[in-house]
């Protein structure tokens, strides 16, 4: 069983310790471990990666381990998370963030709707009420966190995905850059991003007017785990592309690409996550072990 915990709070000695030495002490094997110190903050991150031997029930220690975890929080003063991917393996819980444009949040509702990505979808977040009409329409929650300029409360993001224990955050088209500690709270490939350009050829707000700009025939988007590093590099879990003949104007391919080529690319990267076939280990998208195994078998 794998278990990811996040911890971030105020930096001072010792603030590892209590939490490595009560994992191991329950049997587990660290897999990954990243710490930073972020000196002008006065600011300690801490993800850690841990594999448990099969045998307990997935859930049931999990809930353990939160338990355990938010003693130790209270004791070190940081918010402490820990989070299992084979806790709801089957049917992971997704919040779809999102805030002017439909066709990208539709298209990831349809999907978990239609069974394409295995999951279920209680909550949409949205910092501007345009879109709200989609929860109703796939009968579920509409959390509004934005205030009337559509500046973003992310205090209240973060209470609405705890609020409704959720697995994975999907940014279909979410225009607001997540602060750094939503990013590690939320850390290990549970931020999963939509980006309307081909990275790290386009990255920007503009990434179509930047492609066209240089006459770019082919345009494209990227799939791609978020992590508290912004460019970092190496995240992408799938990207889509399509071409345009010489002369068509912008407008026409901004139009083509948010309607068509952008959700298809959301659909099969939020796919691929939620069946598990990658992951993000030290920050780079590597295959899972087990389905590289089945692969070379078959061959």
């Amino acid at each position: 069983m794998e278990v990811v915990i996040t911890a971030l709070g105020p930096d001072h000695s010792g603030l590892a310790d209590p939490i490595i030495h009560h994992v191991t002490a329950r049997g587990a094997r660290i897999s990954e471990i990243q710490m930073y110190d972020h000196d002008e903050e006065e600011l300690f991150a801490m993800l850690c990666r841990l594999q448990f031997d099969a045998g307990a029930d997935p859930a049931e220690l999990l809930g353990q381990l939160q338990d355990e975890m938010k003693q130790i929080g209270e004791h070190t003063g940081l918010s402490i998370r820990a989070w299992s991917p084979d806790a709801r393996a089957n049917r992971p819980r997704l919040a779809v963030a999102c805030t002017y444009v439909e066709h990208t949040p539709r298209a990831v509702l349809e999907a978990v709707s239609s069974g394409q990505i295995a999951a279920e979808v209680p909550v949409i977040i949205s910092n501007r009420k345009k879109l709200g009409f989609l929860a109703d329409e796939f009968e579920c929650d509409f959390r509004m966190i934005g205030d009337g300029t559509g500046a973003v409360d992310d205090a209240a993001l973060l209470a609405t995905l705890d609020e409704y224990d959720i697995d994975y955050l999907i940014l279909a088209r979410y225009m607001r850059i997540l602060p750094a500690d939503a990013c590690w709270q939320f850390a290990g490939g549970r931020i999963i991003n939509l980006h309307h350009g081909l990275l790290p050829g386009f990255p920007g707000f503009r990434p179509y007017h930047d492609a066209h700009n240089v006459r770019m025939l082919t345009f494209g988007a990227t799939c791609h785990f978020i992590i508290p590093e912004l460019d970092a590099g190496n995240q992408t879990i799938n990207q889509r592309t399509f071409s345009v003949a010489p002369g068509t104007p912008l407008e026409r391919i901004i139009a083509q690409g948010e309607s068509e080529n952008e959700p298809a690319c959301l659909v099969e990267g939020v796919r691929r996550v939620v069946d598990r076939e990658v992951h993000l280990h030290f920050h780079r998208v590597v295959p899972r072990k087990d389905l590289v195994a089945k692969s070379a078998a078959a061959k």
